[in-house]
């Protein structure tokens, strides 16, 4: 019998509303800003992750418009797999400001602001300027359930 591959499933939103980009204060990762995102837990959908992890972190309830893309990087000790989904926010909530378990808090900024950030890595950077810029948003169905029907 063949031993089961570890894979780590991430779900990570480029949360947009108008010209601003929503950003997580991180509690962990050096205390830098990133995007809302986070592991998927047993039983949960990519979706359902990516939707959870938004709201925890910034407090902001949101509707995923769609998939940016699906990376799988496999590693000799397993694997991971990141979904990165577009969203908007749901209602005019605004971002958390304390801290809680999950991060020190959350802001609304344009791609001008995010430049005086610290930022944990270049990703968040690139990841909003290419939806900025227009980058191709697939449909939330291009992830489905094992074995789900096919639609046109």
């Amino acid at each position: 019998m063949r031993e089961p591959i570890p894979t780590w499933y991430f779900a990570l939103v480029v949360v947009r509303s108008g010209t601003r980009f929503l950003v997580v204060h991180e509690r962990k990762h050096g205390q830098l800003w990133y995007l809302p995102a986070g592991r998927v837990e047993p039983g949960e959908t990519l979706a359902a992750a990516a939707i959870r992890e938004a709201l925890e972190e910034t407090g902001v309830p949101i509707v995923l418009d769609g998939v940016v893309r699906v990376e799988h990087s496999p590693r000799p000790d397993g694997a991971r797999v990141r979904a990165i989904f577009v969203a908007h926010p749901a209602d005019a909530t605004e971002p958390r400001a304390t801290p809680n378990d999950e991060s020190l808090g959350a802001a609304w900024v344009t791609l001008a602001e995010l430049d005086a950030l610290p930022l944990r890595g270049d990703e968040v950077r690139a990841l909003f300027r290419h939806v900025a810029g227009g980058a191709p948003v697939y449909p939330l169905s291009v992830i489905a359930d094992e074995g789900a029907k096919l639609t046109s």
